[in-house]
């Protein structure tokens, strides 16, 4: 009789620990969205909308080439393509017609109508402008010249703003002889506030063209 028990009782172990070992396996997987539980409001990414992206560290946040662009973009024309300010200047960067025959762009109404373009005319300024002000930015990058800590980004938004004729005469004058546009902004004012992005991606060359980008 103890024999059989112990027998039925073995087998009622064994039967317990196969029925655990086969106990399904739950994959516990966080919701695609978010939801505030005091507003009900459901938050979903990804997103078309680049506003719901603000707070998160993505490239055209950061402090890389595209944060810089758009950055002086939204400086610039608040970021619109088609924008002519009263002096004529045109587009998201705000090019001048003499400006843009210097990269290879010859028709001002194609020009504004076409965004990619902007963005070759852009890129293609800032490889001349780095080649133009290559010797200023290996003296003064990383020194405070008056107010102003000096870095390659900062040097290439002011000359954006003034040429890089400007920025020269900036710094040979120790930054006393401050440069302003038609509508008051110096060109310290964008060293100071445009500083600090990555824009190494960018080469210095001279011949810089919008073909060539």
């Amino acid at each position: 009789m103890i024999k059989k028990w112990h027998f039925y009782s073995s087998l009622t172990v064994i039967v317990a620990f196969l029925s655990v070992g086969f106990k399904p396996f739950t994959l516990e997987i966080s919701p695609w969205f978010l939801t505030d539980k005091n507003t009900e409001e459901v938050y979903l990414f990804p997103s078309e909308k680049q506003e719901d992206y603000v707070s998160l560290n993505i490239p055209f946040t950061g402090k890389r080439l595209n944060g810089f662009k758009e950055a002086l973009a939204l400086k610039e024309s608040q970021g619109h393509y088609r924008k002519v300010n009263s002096l004529g200047y045109m587009g998201k960067y705000q090019f001048g017609s003499e400006t843009l025959r210097t990269v290879g762009v010859k028709n001002d109404s194609k020009f504004l109508q076409n965004p990619a373009l902007q963005e070759k005319a852009f890129i293609a300024l800032l490889s001349q402008n780095k080649w133009l002000l290559r010797k200023e930015i290996a003296k003064y990058e990383g020194k405070m010249i008056g107010d102003v800590m000096v870095t390659e980004s900062g040097i290439l938004a002011a000359a954006h703003l003034g040429g890089p004729g400007s920025v020269k005469r900036f710094f040979r004058n120790g930054g006393k002889r401050n440069f302003r546009d038609a509508y008051g902004t110096s060109i310290s004012s964008y060293m100071r506030k445009f500083g600090g992005y990555d824009i190494s991606f960018i080469e210095a060359d001279s011949k810089a063209t919008v073909s060539k980008i």
